[in-house]
């Protein structure tokens, strides 16, 4: 196979014939062996395993950009040339990068135990069939399954006109499974997700939460609707994972907001946005997470960044670029998917970090409202958000009643946070997060937190 490490010379010529062109000069050389498998109601949709070798160029001359990918090394000069005649063509202001000292360092993957790579891929079909069984088995209600298997060893080279140099090495892998139910014209439909940078063995021996995805389908086709309204609201830590990323995360990457000043001006450092027991972070430093790393994409170390302290705004995730042009520190948020794509600013590993109350005490708390756990689907909108629950339940007198199904979560999230009213200290992190942005889908990423007991939310259904 050919390595990176293989075009050490030819990187380190373009760089130092090309460097005195531009402000700021980048080449990334990146080699993905990758693992797809699609299992649909027992018919094999996708199989097969994938080589991709490339690269990027990334050049920056008077604030302006230029990049290109490519597949043939060969072509290195010549893409060279061309970054650097886009960024000169557009560069009309100055080049605002936070300085961050070069680096040289070669770093391994981080997995601790069994190589998906060195698995046989007949190996890898046989476990997707086998959960396949298990969600077929659970209910004749069950009409689909769908069960999806990927993982991808990377190896990058980047190097910079700086003089940084660093040789990254990651696997991720992820499975996900799904089972629609169907019956008396409803149709409803139970979902699984699982990821690790760690141990393949991580995948393995899943069919108590594989099996719960289909019961939990089934269950709901004879489950009442939840009826629509406002109530008090405790979610689980998957929950509060998935609002953390999705409702908060994406309104802290600086890119975004540099771009759009009236959500800078509400997102000002020093405004509160929650109770003074609410503290929220993201970082790559934090290791063993699917958003874990040592170094970002534009070779800046990895840091863990407090985005909420005490209930108040004190950080936001930043690129070198974000960083220069607001005055900040960069926070190792640059983010690319693959060498096809520039790296934008992007979370890593979110979470809330726990409280002191127990999931008794924060159902005791409310009293009379909805106890949501597990997700189902989602979506954002700038500062709004809508969740679906994957379980739910009527909570009468600080204790688990009827089941509900179809239970949505709607809110603003500036609103929502302001509404904690109670924090768990059940911290759980999940690593089944593929997250999206500029076209980017499915970047690894880690979301973690603990129960919440939320007032006023807006709980759709009948």
């Amino acid at each position: 196979m050919i390595a990176p490490t293989d075009y050490r010379s030819e990187i380190a010529d373009a760089l130092a014939q090309y460097r005195g062109q531009v402000d700021f000069l980048s080449i990334r050389l990146e080699t993905i062996y990758s693992t797809d498998i699609v299992l649909r109601s027992r018919r094999t949709e996708a199989l097969g395993e994938r080589l991709s070798i490339g690269g990027q160029v990334r050049a920056c001359h008077r604030g302006g950009w230029g990049f290109t990918s490519f597949n043939s090394v060969e072509t290195l000069a010549e893409q060279v040339q061309y970054a650097i005649g886009a960024a000169q063509a557009v560069g009309t202001e100055v080049t605002q990068l936070a300085p961050v000292p070069p680096v040289q360092h070669q770093c391994g993957n981080f997995i601790t135990g069994i190589d998906p790579q060195t698995v046989p891929l007949a190996e890898k079909k046989a476990l997707c069939e086998h959960y396949q069984e298990v969600l077929a088995s659970v209910s004749d209600q069950i009409s689909t399954t769908t069960v999806r298997y990927g993982d991808a060893a990377h190896r990058v080279i980047l190097a910079t006109s700086e003089g940084t140099w660093i040789d990254q090495s990651w696997v991720d892998m992820e499975m996900r499974f799904s089972a629609t139910a169907t019956g008396d014209g409803i149709v409803q439909v139970g979902r699984e997700t699982t990821g690790s940078r760690r141990d393949y063995r991580d995948l393995t021996g899943l069919d108590e939460s594989v099996r719960g995805a289909a019961a939990r389908a089934v269950q709901a086709l004879s489950l009442a609707k939840v009826p629509g309204g406002v109530y008090r609201v405790v979610i689980d830590p998957i929950l509060t994972g998935l609002f953390v990323h999705e409702a908060f995360g994406h309104l802290s990457e600086a890119d975004m907001l540099y771009e759009n000043p009236d959500m800078l001006e509400v997102m000002t450092l020093g405004r509160r946005f929650g109770p003074r027991e609410l503290q929220i972070f993201d970082g790559a430093a934090v290791a063993g997470h699917r958003g874990s790393y040592l170094y970002d994409d534009e070779g800046v170390p990895a840091t863990v960044t407090q985005l909420i302290t005490d209930g108040v705004l004190t950080g936001r995730l930043h690129s070198r670029e974000t960083a220069g042009k607001l005055g900040e520190a960069p926070t190792g948020n640059a983010r690319c998917l693959s060498y096809h794509y520039p790296p934008l600013v992007r979370m890593t590993n979110t979470w809330i970090a726990p409280g002191t109350a127990t999931v008794a005490d924060l159902l005791q708390a409310m009293g009379d409202g909805i106890y949501a756990r597990n997700w189902l689907g989602g979506m954002t909108n700038g500062e709004m958000f809508t969740f679906t629950a994957g379980e739910a339940w009527r909570v009468r007198g600080g204790q688990l009643a009827e089941p509900l199904r179809d239970v949505t979560l709607t809110g603003n999230v500036f609103q929502t946070l302001a509404q904690i009213e109670g924090i768990g200290h059940d911290l759980v992190w999940d690593e089944s997060g593929g997250c999206g942005k500029g076209g980017q889908n499915g970047l690894p990423v880690g979301c973690g937190g603990p129960s919440l007991l939320i007032r006023d939310v807006v709980v759709g259904g009948d």
